[in-house]
């Protein structure tokens, strides 16, 4: 097969805080080393782009030298934690930006969807817009009204295809948007975690769509995701980035395996350490999970069994809900807990120190494994109190499984209940 990407020694770097060096005489320095078409000398120091830790530069190589090839017809999964460099990557590929060393050859032109709105004009009517998106990408007014039915069914937005994007919920704007790259004659696609805007069912309907781009027409995909299920679904090759650096290319199966090794579940951090709080008036001093402070947890074979204890301080009082989430490595959610949802009952925190517990009883489906659990404090309208994300949660031995245990809700996952309820 062709070769439809081709990149060289490419690298990326930023300057972190104000622009310049922050003097006259090594911005001249700079300057006259580009004339003579040498190094960038305050490139030289720059540091990995390691966002846990504050570094001593303020040059840091979002990419540092990477190599790879991508096939004509291929789809890829690129994966990696936070700040890997997925999405910089993505641009330098799509000409958003241009990399500070190496290359980038590619064969054919690129549709790209990586942030809600990408070359969308905000002013102008879906209808204007999908008319853009065409002329940009080279085709001719014929081509694009070919194509325009097909688009706007897609995107499921006809009662509003006149009406400005601007008026657009974030939803219906990519849903818009993904139709407009995914049906325009573009030989690669690349798709950021946009998707993650849209619901369930447009996103499986995005995923057979691209599945369909790359193995019916011949087209190639880069995809990035966090759900790893969609990208072992989609992809057949995995290029997994680690703090600017590839860390391996290979087949997708190894490409997850390897992520997972690296990940969340080898951290060693603190429970208090992941909690980000969003309300001003919430101080949280300590949490417990099975009277533990770490974020790994990990249940016996004889226990099926949360025990969850927040500590802290509300300046005023506030009504809430917790919402427990458990996740397989791969980003398929298996199990939930709301008790606004399940007992319609939205609990308390009373002005001043507090302390809030709950006891929770888990499917007995969890066989032997490592998951990871997120938590969240929200109340009214989805507002956001705060988050305990990346919880890593290792399950031994497996119950034996009851009726209760096994309760699905609508979406197909398993709910959690409350201990006595």
């Amino acid at each position: 097969m062709p070769t439809a990407i081709q990149v060289k020694n490419l690298s990326k770097a930023y300057q972190l805080g104000q622009f310049g060096t922050g003097t006259i005489s090594r911005d001249l320095e700079r300057w006259i080393a580009r004339l003579r078409g040498k190094e960038d000398p305050y490139l030289k120091i720059g540091e990995t782009n390691d966002r846990t830790s504050k570094g001593t530069s303020d040059i840091v190589w979002s990419l540092k030298d990477l190599n790879f090839s991508i096939e004509q017809g291929d789809a890829v999964g690129i994966i990696g934690r936070n700040g890997a460099g997925k999405s910089t990557l993505l641009k330098l590929l799509s000409r958003v930006t241009a990399p500070t060393t190496g290359n980038i050859k590619v064969k054919g032109r690129i549709a790209s969807l990586l942030e809600v709105g990408t070359g969308f004009h905000p002013e102008l009517s879906g209808r204007e817009n999908i008319f853009l998106n065409g002329a940009i990408l080279g085709m001719r007014k014929r081509e694009i009204t070919k194509k325009f039915d097909e688009i706007v069914d897609f995107a499921g937005i006809e009662r509003y295809v006149d009406t400005p994007v601007k008026r657009y919920s974030s939803g219906m704007y990519v849903r818009l948007a993904f139709a407009v790259a995914a049906h325009l004659e573009s030989e690669i696609l690349i798709v950021d975690e946009v998707l993650a805007v849209g619901d369930a069912e447009f996103q499986k309907k995005c995923l057979g769509k691209m599945g369909e781009v790359s193995q019916g027409e011949g087209r190639t995909v880069l995809f990035v995701s966090h759900n790893m299920a969609s990208v072992k679904q989609l992809c057949k090759n995995g290029i997994v980035l680690d703090k600017g650096s590839i860390g391996l290319i290979g087949s997708v199966e190894n490409a997850i395996h390897y992520y997972k090794e690296q990940g969340i579940v080898k951290e060693k951090k603190t429970l208090k350490e992941l909690i980000k709080v969003k309300h001003s008036a919430l101080t949280i001093d300590h949490i417990l999970i099975n009277h533990h402070t770490d974020a790994s947890i990990e249940i016996a074979a004889e226990e099926n069994s949360l025990e969850i204890e927040i500590n802290g301080f509300a300046a005023e009082s506030l009504q809430f809900n917790i919402e427990l989430k458990i996740f397989t490595l791969e980003g398929v959610l298996v199990s939930f807990y709301s008790p606004a949802h399940l007992y319609a009952e939205i609990l308390t925190i009373a002005k001043g120190t507090f302390t809030f517990k709950d006891h929770l009883h888990i499917p007995s489906n969890f066989v032997n494994g490592e998951y990871y659990m997120n938590i969240e404090l929200d109340y009214p309208n989805m507002e956001r109190y705060l988050t305990i994300d990346g919880i890593s949660l290792v399950k031994h031995g497996r119950l034996t499984a009851t009726g209760k245990d096994l309760t699905y809700n609508e979406y197909g996952f398993f709910l959690i209940s409350r201990n006595g309820k």
